[in-house]
């Protein structure tokens, strides 16, 4: 960040550098990338969030910068609650786009003994890196002033610049949990009743740079040590799945009638199969998602849809077919969440892109032939084969790849997996993997099923 010009509580001064830190402090800084994010905020070294720690009872004060409007208020900073997912604006706070930051000051009603500052943060892309200098005071300087606006010196204005803060990564993607701890080498930072956070966005290439903070804690060295995690709101809850390595966060806060199904019909089938899908769909220096959310909807149309690591379903269909389709679709969904295809176009903008048909013909193939074989959900009738080709999508294309399979190669899907997602497929691909072209393939999986429902003569052979 650049030098600002600053005030001495109104006098002009010199330029001064914005960010310094205290000799005796340390600021220690972890980052979850998005695909190693988890639902209870666990960092190495790092506390997790608390509850009822001495910012609880805080006032958080907005002293500079407009909040956005579209963020939860100061309240969520303090509240013992953190987001669930790497977008979600009201659990967050953050300041309005295209604005650089601003200043928040915390008020503890009296002096206390800090022992460690800590904040937390998440989003899936600049917005999830803090940049700040917390400075810290007693309010007794008789040239004390609470709320130094931007431009303003605090260190002017009886205030200490206890640390300076940036955590944007410098070679790697930035979106991800971010977590700061501030405290000193003596267990104490000093005994303060006033912090100001002094916060400026992580980027101004656009708009939205303004980090999403979920939490502030403040621990006093002299109160009870605080062990009670964040709380997680009503009709939200995480389960994990792969003995812990997976942790999954459930809402259903707009439909709690369909709290209880869910639990008994789609939790246990999203702990047995999200590490199945894992492990069916793997590719070199591919990690799947560890964390990702399943969000019921009771306005939404259609079935079921999936972006990034966050599943949208809509109630009203999944309550109408909870004893039919419900369940699959969701695993269906899980499946891109696995996926991610388009994780390879947003690193290298020159890979390939997937059909449509494909993506989800794959996606059906899993859940047809694997997770519900004995529904046969993807045969292929007479009054349906006259219309069926390979690219109709979904369970024709997923009858097409079990074709294929079967007669080609049984780790097929696998390795047709890990070609779309180097983003190096294409049509030939399918020859590369089979011998043959796509329109061949295609061809003589319509012959097997007219064959098969004795609409053509038997014939052995295939291409």
């Amino acid at each position: 960040m650049k030098s600002l010009e600053l005030l001495a509580c109104g006098a002009l001064v010199g330029a001064v550098s914005v960010f310094s830190v205290a000799a005796a402090v340390n600021v220690a800084t972890e980052h979850n990338a998005n695909e190693h994010a988890n639902a209870e905020f666990q960092f190495k070294s790092v506390p997790a969030p608390l509850r009822g720690d001495a910012a609880a009872a805080t006032i958080f004060t907005l002293v500079e910068g407009v909040q956005d409007r579209n963020g939860g208020g100061l309240a969520v900073l303090h509240d013992g609650r953190v987001p669930t997912e790497e977008d979600q604006p009201g659990e967050g706070f953050f300041f309005s786009a295209g604005t650089d930051g601003g200043r928040i000051l915390l008020d503890l009603g009296r002096a206390i003994h800090i022992q460690r500052v800590n904040t937390y943060s998440w989003h899936a892309g600049e917005r999830g890196p803090q940049v700040y200098v917390l400075f810290a005071s007693d309010g007794l300087a008789a040239s004390f002033k609470a709320q130094p606006k931007q431009g303003t010196d605090p260190e002017l204005c009886g205030w200490k610049r206890i640390a300076k803060v940036d955590t944007r990564p410098p070679s790697v993607a930035p979106g991800g949990q971010y977590a700061v701890s501030v405290s000193d080498t003596d267990g104490t930072l000093g005994e303060y009743r006033y912090l100001l956070f002094d916060i400026h966005r992580t980027e101004d290439a656009d708009a939205f740079g303004n980090t999403f903070y979920g939490e502030i804690d403040v621990v006093d060295r002299d109160a009870p040590v605080t062990v009670e995690a964040p709380a997680v709101a009503a009709g939200k809850k995480i389960i994990e799945a792969g003995g812990g390595r997976y942790w999954i966060r459930l809402d259903t806060s707009e439909v709690p009638d369909l709290t209880e199904a869910v639990d008994q019909h789609l939790v246990p089938v999203v702990q047995e199969w999200y590490p199945k899908l894992v492990a069916m769909l793997p590719s070199a220096g591919f990690a799947a998602p560890t964390n990702f959310s399943i969000v019921f909807k009771r306005d939404m149309a259609g079935v079921a849809d999936t972006s990034g690591t966050r599943i949208r379903v809509a109630a009203k269909w999944f309550r109408e077919n909870l004893q039919g389709e419900a369940v699959g679709s969701v695993v269906h969904e899980m499946v891109h969440v696995v996926q991610q295809y388009g994780g390879r176009r947003r690193d290298h903008p020159d890979a390939t892109l997937i059909p449509g048909w494909l993506t989800e013909g794959l996606t059906d193939y899993i859940r047809w032939y694997h997770y519900e074989p004995q529904s046969h959900g993807a045969d292929i009738t007479r009054p349906r084969l006259a219309r069926a080709r390979y690219d109709d999508s979904y369970r024709v294309t997923a009858n097409f790849l079990n074709w294929v399979s079967e007669n080609y190669d049984q780790a097929f899907v696998p390795k047709l997996n890990a070609i779309i997602r180097e983003g190096t497929y294409n049509e030939q691909s399918w020859t590369q993997l089979t011998g043959h072209t796509l329109p061949a393939l295609g061809a003589a999986w319509k012959l097997s099923l007219a064959q098969k429902l004795g609409l053509e003569p038997t014939n052995p052979r295939l291409p």
